[in-house]
């Protein structure tokens, strides 16, 4: 899954929220469905997105998030029965979209028959919750400790990196290339980002939309 997607993210608690601003801060497109209309108006003042107030699981709300060109639906409230709900009503609606449930306890293997993934977001937080929407060609290392990201990032075809040495590709100070193709070996001035390859990236937060830009396109 690559390039800009389209997420619906039901529940704006704190995990829906911070997922949300971690996903729109990647450029990524985001509505989140509120249920609770107090918790939607303060969303909605805090943070200029497309808010929903209602149901996910009722379809008339889905659609007003325009459910079919989403790409993600990622239930993310504090009750697991109703995340596996919306999850299961979406898959009706939409087939083939992919689903991401929020469980409240650390053995999720058995929802995996349900949903494409699961986060348990009191072992992980929400930036596991944001990986697993955006899929595995850009992923954060949630166990990091501090402000500082450590990425692995799959290099787009066409992006203005791709094929490109290190050595010939500006980076901004704050930025770290890690490893080389596929973890094989540490990077140096000449390793090589070759599309389709991932790498390791270590970055300063204010920098990572530009090295993404460098890498993805």
């Amino acid at each position: 899954m690559t390039g800009t997607l389209d997420v619906v993210i039901a529940g704006g608690g704190r995990v829906g929220f911070q997922t949300a601003e971690l996903l729109a801060n990647r450029d990524h497109d985001v509505t989140i469905i509120e249920q609770d209309e107090q918790v939607a108006s303060d969303l909605t003042d805090e943070w200029m997105a497309t808010v929903i107030t209602g149901d996910a699981t009722d379809p008339d709300i889905i659609a007003q998030a325009g459910l079919e060109r989403t790409d993600v639906i990622a239930a993310l409230t504090g009750q697991t029965g109703l995340n596996l709900a919306v999850c299961l009503a979406a898959s009706e609606l939409v087939p083939g979209i992919r689903t991401v449930a929020r469980i409240e306890n650390g053995t999720g293997e058995s929802y995996t028959r349900f949903v494409d993934a699961v986060v348990f977001p009191e072992r992980a937080g929400a930036r596991v919750a944001a990986n697993e929407i955006a899929g595995s060609d850009v992923q954060t290392l949630a166990d990091v400790t501090g402000d500082l990201d450590v990425m692995i990032i799959r290099v787009a075809d066409g992006a203005p990196a791709a094929g490109r040495d290190l050595s010939e590709v500006r980076f901004p100070a704050g930025t770290l290339i890690v490893s080389g193709e596929e973890g094989n070996r540490i990077a140096r001035p000449d390793t090589t980002l070759t599309p389709g390859s991932r790498y390791l990236v270590a970055v300063e937060p204010d920098v990572v939309d530009e090295v993404l830009n460098l890498m993805r396109g």
